[in-house]
């Protein structure tokens, strides 16, 4: 009995819990202090815009006035706004084409600027180089490259006998248009797969040629397989970016969405609805629905994905 006591006494003593000095107190404080820039930084930048847009988007407010409470009435309201639907298809048109374009010329050339070939730095450097252009810059450039009176690349198609559309002034040509610019700087998904193809150990290729694999048999089973998680997180990115949508057909229409809106944008309609008609109720309403389409989305790939993403080691 006494002993059962000693060794009660002795667990009570090992489990009680050690006072903190003054010391440790001061790191954690310090720690605090110098995290709380950040802390508040997010509170007061993303946390409370977020929560504020919730509410919003059950009113009418606006940034010049307060605005009543009315339920679901944006959201009934967009359900019957043409200009929404319309830009909802503009946007998927975009993220269907571009999203798996931007996959497929981006394995393609990481493919190419990974061959061992005297000065493969400077053709990396030239395709990453377009990169650095700025977006407004970019659509600039792109508006007198394709004008269809004095442009270069209609000048080129006449040059072969072709008459060149108008492209950005077609209702046809503008999206396509738009997914041709935008795959011109696809640089930094390039210089990811890159690195993902560095990862992949040369050992699986040496067996392979043991094997008399040829090319195209060790690029289907060995570098797309381990490339898949490189090519799963930029599948993610570009469906959120291809949502996202804003600068470039923005530039390019002076904000106006022509031909015939088909140009506009989701992103854009909502800044539109947000900033130049002051409706930021209802553009609170259109976030809510984007980050709802994106998140499913997002959901969809990362369920799919235990199919055919491929990880080294499992």
């Amino acid at each position: 009995m006494e002993s059962t006591v000693k060794k009660r006494a002795t667990t009570a003593r090992v489990n009680k819990p050690k006072k903190r000095s003054s010391y440790e107190r001061n790191i954690e404080w310090h720690g605090w202090l110098f995290a709380s820039p950040w802390i508040i930084g997010l509170i007061l930048f993303f946390a409370f815009p977020l929560f504020a847009s919730i509410y919003f988007s059950f009113t009418t407010y606006s940034i010049l006035q307060p605005g009543d409470f009315v339920g679901l009435q944006n959201y009934k309201d967009l359900m019957h706004d043409g200009l929404f639907w319309k830009s909802i298809y503009n946007t998927v048109y975009f993220a269907v084409l571009f999203v798996p374009l931007s996959i497929l010329f981006g394995v393609s050339l990481a493919m190419m600027l990974n061959v061992k070939v005297k000065g493969m730095a400077i053709y990396r450097t030239i395709f990453f180089l377009p990169t650095l252009v700025p977006q407004v810059a970019l659509a600039v450039l792109w508006m007198w490259l394709l004008n269809p009176g004095f442009g270069l690349v209609n000048g080129f198609l006449s040059s072969i006998g072709i008459e060149g559309p108008s492209w950005l002034g077609s209702e046809v040509w503008s999206k396509p248009s738009l997914i041709f610019m935008s795959l011109w700087g696809i640089g930094q998904a390039v210089v990811i797969y890159l690195a993902g193809l560095a990862d992949i150990s040369q050992d699986y290729y040496d067996a392979a040629n043991v094997d008399g694999a040829n090319w195209f048999q060790k690029t289907l089973n060995i570098t797309l397989p381990l490339l898949s998680p490189v090519i799963f997180y930029n599948l993610v990115m570009g469906v959120i970016g291809a949502f996202q949508q804003f600068t470039l057909p923005y530039t390019l229409t002076q904000g106006k969405g022509s031909p015939a809106n088909s140009l506009t944008f989701y992103v854009m309609y909502l800044y539109d609805n947000g900033f130049k008609y002051f409706k930021m109720g209802y553009a609170s309403a259109m976030a809510w629905i984007l980050f709802v389409i994106i998140m499913v989305l997002t959901g969809i790939i990362f369920l799919t994905s235990k199919r055919w993403v491929h990880y080294q080691g499992e």
